[in-house]
């Protein structure tokens, strides 16, 4: 199936958020080519009306840096979070350059950002982020397999790009932490990847599987069966009782705070 790209006119882009670490989230697009079959932000296609799959859509906000330029001049200054249910930097980035517009916006007026991508095309923006006097970047990563990455989030970065995407921006001194999630059981190693990127990142998140956001992609599954179809009995067994998974992760996280020297915070969810 190919891909519906739409270029529409956004009212407002600067929205208020409860999310950690951040007071408002920008998305510059809505739907994402990335593509991950785990993604909770799969339930936007609810409000978009659009009949094709999650990762086959994505809609332009073209007039994002403008509106952004009004609402600033009005808005209490807060750290803006860049983005939370698109990737800033998806494949369209390269040709609309919003994140790199909406990021200039930021800096001249010295608005805190904090971005969370799967692609290196942000290492593009490194001129504009060390004018920022508050900005941190962030890598989502889920697995060290490039097999795994393929599967399940296909127009990702490699791992290899994403690790050395943290040791520019950490050798740029521009601070740095990784997102070690969703923790696919049996998939995710938590520690072998704290292990290849500790010397690059100021934090690390670490977040659990979201197990019921998992079918509003409707692939997830189909995706896990063709990569891993021994798991997929376990993962259906965790979904009506997770308690094992979960509590086991907490432990992971409580013992790789006391053996490493940064800071680990888990991210879990209502539903877990």
């Amino acid at each position: 199936m190919t891909s519906s790209i739409r270029e529409i006119y956004a009212k407002s882009v600067l929205t208020k958020t409860r999310l950690p670490g951040a007071n408002y989230v920008i998305n510059p697009y809505v739907g994402c080519h990335v593509g991950c079959t785990y993604c909770y932000a799969a339930f936007m296609r609810r409000f978009t009306n659009h009949p094709e799959p999650w990762g086959k859509f994505v809609d332009v906000k073209i007039n994002a840096p403008s509106v952004l330029e009004r609402e600033i001049q009005k808005a209490k200054k807060g750290i803006v979070l860049l983005s939370s249910v698109t990737d800033p930097y998806q494949p369209l980035e390269k040709k609309y350059e919003l994140t790199r517009k909406i990021l200039h916006c930021l800096c001249k007026h010295q608005w805190p950002v904090s971005i969370l991508t799967k692609r290196n095309l942000v290492l593009r923006d490194i001129d504009v982020l060390k004018q920022f006097e508050t900005c941190e970047v962030g890598f989502s990563i889920s697995s060290l397999c490039d097999k795994d990455r393929i599967i399940f989030e296909p127009a990702s970065s490699t791992v290899h790009e994403k690790i050395e995407a943290l040791k520019v921006l950490h050798k740029q001194q521009i601070e740095t932490y990784a997102f070690i999630g969703p923790v696919l059981p049996g998939i995710t190693n938590v520690s072998e990847i704290i292990s290849k990127i500790r010397d690059y990142v100021s934090e690390v998140w670490v977040e659990a599987m979201n197990f019921k956001a998992a079918h509003q992609t409707g692939f997830f599954y189909e995706r896990l069966r063709a990569r891993r179809p021994d798991l997929v009995a376990s993962y259906k067994a965790i979904e009506k009782d997770g308690r094992a998974y979960f509590d086991g992760l907490k432990r992971e996280v409580e013992k790789l705070r006391k053996e490493e020297k940064i800071e680990i915070t888990l991210v879990m969810h209502e539903n877990n």
